[in-house]
């Protein structure tokens, strides 16, 4: 249910759609819907939201909002994230109340991912 005035749907930039849904299924459990050759919605990640088609990335350093992902298992998601075509751009660092590192994705887009281990 939709919580009044909460976050509700996310969007990114995604150069290659195909490869952004594989990654992200892969290493998360994404599942996603195409809403024509431009444009693709995903679900099971905590926040509905969507890929659309384009060059840019999402990225701290160009200003944006950084997405932080939870993780009951650090070290296992970061494998995976890199196993599955993802870069570390911050390794694991700590900070008060966990670890976390940053990533980006096949596309280019900066994220985070934290656990309390």
């Amino acid at each position: 249910m939709t919580g009044h005035e909460n976050i509700n749907y996310i969007e990114f930039p995604a150069a290659d759609l195909s490869a952004t849904k594989q990654f992200y299924n892969k290493v998360f459990g994404w599942v996603f819907a195409d809403y024509g050759p431009d444009y693709i919605a995903f679900a099971n990640s905590g926040v509905d939201g969507g890929f659309y088609r384009s060059d840019k990335t999402s990225s701290v350093a160009n200003g944006a909002a950084l997405v932080v992902l939870y993780s009951k298992d650090l070290i296992k998601t970061e494998q995976r994230i890199v196993a599955s075509g993802g870069k570390i751009i911050k390794p694991v660092f700590s900070f008060p109340g966990g670890k976390r590192f940053h990533f980006s994705d096949p596309s280019g887009n900066e994220l985070a991912v934290w656990s309390e281990q």
